[in-house]
């Protein structure tokens, strides 16, 4: 899936909703559907960064994209139901969604995880996830084909030590796309999960400070899964878990 090759009109007059846009592999994905025809919806809380993106998508010949700030950590149903709104009346339709942004939180101990921190947690990885996605189906089951692609993890897979809240709310992921894959299925509105693996990110960096980064593939070179599960190639793929980088899955147990 690496080496999947995207024909260049992919995602030709798509409109695509990518939650944390402003940097890692919320930014590379926006660059990477824009470059294939895509009209980009950056979602994120730092107006800096979606307006950098914004630039770049520009510059490199893309549709305009839009920005929609949101901090998801103190969104409300109201503000997902006021976005799909706003969507419909300025694009008239949706055609995907990526759910990319996450909060890592505190790794450590599980008797040690604070209330505090673990509501934190469910709020970003899997409550606004929820809200989002009910706020959005309407304009997705209109548009469709359509793809829902959920940003899972090795530790949503097989619980690991130490992870605490992130593998929980993983685990928490993968059961919400196995649902909606179900019961949106003969819809047209797809449902699936993909785990990124060990990538070059800022929260890769904070889980393991001691890696080489440079060790690591780059977003840019993850994207191959990212076109295939948002483009009509995968129009028969719903309620599949993928893998990114299967060559580089931590054995099971370590």
């Amino acid at each position: 899936m690496l080496d999947y090759q995207a024909a260049p009109d992919l995602l030709k007059d798509k409109v695509i909703l990518i939650t944390g846009a402003g940097d890692g592999i919320g930014r590379q994905a926006a660059l990477s559907y824009g470059a294939h025809g895509a009209i980009v919806i950056l979602l994120g809380k730092t107006v800096k960064k979606l307006e950098a993106v914004y630039d770049e998508l520009l510059a490199q010949g893309s549709p305009e994209p839009a920005i929609v700030p949101l901090d998801l950590q103190g969104a409300s149903r109201q503000h997902y139901l006021d976005m799909a709104e706003t969507l419909r009346q300025q694009f008239g339709r949706l055609d995907g969604v990526l759910f990319n942004a996450g909060l890592l939180g505190v790794l450590g101990p599980f008797e040690m995880i604070g209330e505090d921190e673990w509501d934190k947690v469910m709020q970003v990885n899997v409550k606004s996830q929820f809200l989002m996605t009910q706020a959005l189906l309407p304009l997705l089951k209109a548009s469709a084909p359509a793809s829902l692609v959920y940003t899972s993890s090795g530790v949503g897979k097989q619980g690991r030590a130490y992870w605490g809240s992130y593998a929980v709310s993983k685990f928490a992921t993968e059961g919400m796309m196995q649902i909606l894959a179900q019961e949106l299925a003969g819809t047209g509105v797809r449902a699936n999960c993909i785990n990124p693996g060990a990538t070059r990110t800022g929260m890769r960096a904070r889980a393991y400070p001691g890696e080489d980064p440079a060790a690591l593939r780059t977003p840019a070179e993850i994207m191959g899964p990212y076109l295939y599960l948002m483009g009509d190639d995968s129009r028969a793929l719903n309620g599949e878990s993928l893998d990114a980088q299967p060559d580089r899955l931590r054995p099971r147990g370590h």
